[in-house]
């Protein structure tokens, strides 16, 4: 019996790891070029999206005229292009092409508004140059003026200059839909946005308007003023202080207990950050490694600088390999000078000019090396 219950158990929760995982798929997944062109949108919306279709291909066809070689003729017995049939067709034949979501419905709006398109076409372009204006308010009812909202298309509150105060958006503004309520813009609040949300303080406020500006860091919630002193309430890594408002705790004082290993405190305002230390440190009070307080294995303190112990013995290594193998050329000359002067007047001219050359390389090399030292850790 235990058995069975585990099977059913184990079936169960495979299908529920099998609904989640479809679920999830189902969320996360891009929408595909089909989806895309069946998307639907309400009434006004889709209104724009077809007259946007509409104002892009007068757009395209601005500078085009009748076919043929002699266009004043044309003019003259088919009339102006400009508003002309072959240019209407010109413009439905690419209505909606270009739009990339919901085309099935800009095509279908299309079909159904031509006869009112047409309309405008030849007979209300003067009258009402913008056909947004004469399709979607007028015509069809589906959308609202500029800042007015509902099926009645009534103002919205403020209008026609100080809607929301200024610091919000009218709900359902130029659509059929909508309350008319305001939507505040971040930092104010209230049914007109005539109040500063928590975190925010009155900048200025006349009866007519308002500003609200953001709180200082360190105050958790709302403030009186700009800056740390005006806090009514600190947030974490501040300290209030009676009178005198949040000022900034230095953790790195007790800086043992917030950072370990080979690392160093930094104190920043409501916080603080580790980093490490040099590599040539076992422990630091800050960055580079003149700032060890003791030094890493295989480094020692030299002029208060933690300097790689191997690097110097090599330094020796190649000290001596260096004078031998002057000793040697110099060695080298004596014995052939023995047996033929000029030979090693030469030989001794050009020894003497490879170990200059190579000192000058050498303490040419020193003094960069020094010099990089100095741009790392600074001046003293």
């Amino acid at each position: 019996m235990r058995k069975i219950n585990n099977i059913i158990f184990f079936h169960l929760l495979s299908l529920f790891i099998l609904l989640y995982m479809s679920t999830c798929v189902k969320c996360n997944k891009t929408p595909t070029s089909e989806e895309l062109k069946a998307q639907k949108f309400p009434p006004c919306a889709a209104c724009k999206v077809l007259i946007n279709s509409f104002k892009k291909g007068i757009e395209r066809t601005s500078r085009e005229k009748f076919d043929g070689g002699d266009s004043a003729w044309e003019e003259d017995k088919l009339g102006s292009y400009s508003k002309s049939e072959t240019r209407l067709i010109e413009i439905q034949e690419h209505l909606c092409k270009e739009v990339e979501r919901g085309e099935i419905q800009c095509h279908a709006l299309a079909e159904e508004l031509e006869s009112k398109i047409e309309d405008w076409w030849f007979n209300h372009q003067k009258t009402h140059p913008d056909i947004y204006d004469y399709i979607c308010i007028q015509q069809t009812e589906h959308c609202c003026p500029k800042d007015h909202f509902g099926p009645k298309c009534t103002p919205c509150p403020g209008f026609p200059d100080n809607i929301c105060n200024n610091n919000g958006k009218c709900k359902g503004a130029g659509t059929r839909k909508g309350n008319g309520g305001c939507f505040c813009d971040k930092g104010y609040e209230g049914d007109s946005c005539f109040n500063c949300a928590s975190g925010f303080y009155e900048s200025y406020r006349d009866e007519n308007k308002l500003l609200c500006s953001t709180c200082h860091a360190a105050c958790d919630g709302p403030c009186k003023g700009p800056g740390p002193k005006n806090c009514e309430k600190c947030m974490k890594g501040w300290n209030m202080v009676d009178g005198e408002g949040c000022f900034d705790i230095d953790e790195c004082i007790k800086s043992d207990e917030y950072c370990s290993g080979n690392q160093f405190c930094v104190n920043k305002e409501g916080g603080y950050a580790c980093l490490s230390c040099d590599k040539a440190c076992n422990g630091c009070v800050g960055d580079g490694p003149d700032m060890c307080t003791k030094c890493a294995k295989g480094y020692h303190k030299k002029d208060n600088l933690c300097i790689n112990s191997d690097l110097l013995g090599r330094k020796q290594q190649e000290n001596m390999a260096r004078y031998a193998t002057y000793f040697g050329l110099c060695i080298a000359t004596c014995i052939i000078f023995q047996r033929n002067i000029y030979i090693a007047s030469v030989i001794g001219l050009l020894v003497g000019i490879y170990i200059s050359v190579s000192e000058y390389m050498i303490a040419h090399s020193n003094l960069q090396d020094t010099a990089a030292n100095v741009d790392i850790l600074g001046p003293a």
